[in-house]
């Protein structure tokens, strides 16, 4: 089983699990990926997503070279249904790796270990992210004469300093997690014995929030990047306004008011 997908106590896991392959995504894993991330989309009871690898050394290590690589350059005919799948739905990529899926439920990554060409592209479309003491961060596409497709050259320049975002584009040098840290790349830097356990302590704070007022929040900056002041403060204006017509924005300043944990039911 290419990824492994639990549902617990309202939070969804998702666990590349691939270790002896550094958790490098195939076309199982990738076509996994698509229908977890659909899943967790559509069940109104999962409020929040850990995604996570499985092993010690590696968080994701990006494509398979030895099997997507090859099917996406057409050197290798599809072997099997997951291959086939693959090349049959051209966003599929783009869907596992959080490119462009609307998907706008928080999503926390606990790296593991090293995230290295789409092992760090995932995590672009990721909220909060928990990086392992000794991970090792980069893209070294360019190395091998191919393109950082999964939105790197847009993304990573929108969320770290450009000349940065250009030296690990360009060089394909590999950055470690304390300077991840330092370029604001990741939230915190911990022992990897307790990356896990960090991103469950943020899984169990976002929940505990109005679940409209969280995807609102969340659509209004993913909707409002790229826009000018004005445009992203009327859009913002559009999103924000249904959430103060809801039972929950009752609900936040009444169990404030009456000093009690608020009840809130997404409506």
């Amino acid at each position: 089983m290419a990824l492994i997908f639990e549902k617990k106590n309202g939070i969804a896991y998702l666990t590349l699990n691939r270790p002896e392959a550094h958790n490098a995504l195939n076309p199982e894993l990738m076509m996994a990926l698509c229908d977890a991330w659909e899943e967790y989309r559509d069940d109104d009871s999962l409020r929040c997503a850990i995604l996570t690898g499985a092993g010690d050394k590696s968080f994701c290590a990006g494509a398979d070279l030895g099997s997507l690589i090859p099917i996406i350059t057409g050197a290798i005919a599809p072997r099997n249904d997951y291959e086939k799948r693959f090349l049959a739905n051209p966003d599929a990529a783009d869907v596992a790796l959080l490119k462009s899926f609307e998907l706008y439920k928080p999503v926390i990554a606990a790296v593991t270990g090293h995230a290295i060409a789409g092992g760090m592209e995932i995590l672009y479309s990721t909220d909060i992210r928990i990086a392992a003491e000794g991970a090792k961060f980069g893209l070294q596409e360019a190395k091998w004469a191919i393109f950082p497709a999964g939105g790197s050259s847009v993304k990573l320049p929108r969320q770290i300093p450009y000349a940065r975002a250009m030296e690990i584009l360009l060089t394909g040098e590999l950055i470690d997690a304390e300077e991840a840290y330092q370029l604001g790349f990741v939230n915190r830097v911990v022992p990897r014995e307790n990356v896990l356990e960090e991103a469950e302590r943020f899984a169990g704070i976002i929940p505990k929030n109005g679940p409209l007022a969280v995807t609102a929040i969340k659509k209004s900056v993913i909707q409002c990047t790229g826009l000018t002041i004005a445009e992203g403060l009327e859009k913002e204006k559009a999103l924000a306004t249904p959430v103060f017509m809801t039972e929950d924005a009752q609900e936040g300043p009444k169990a404030f008011k009456e000093k009690r944990e608020p009840e809130y039911k997404g409506r």
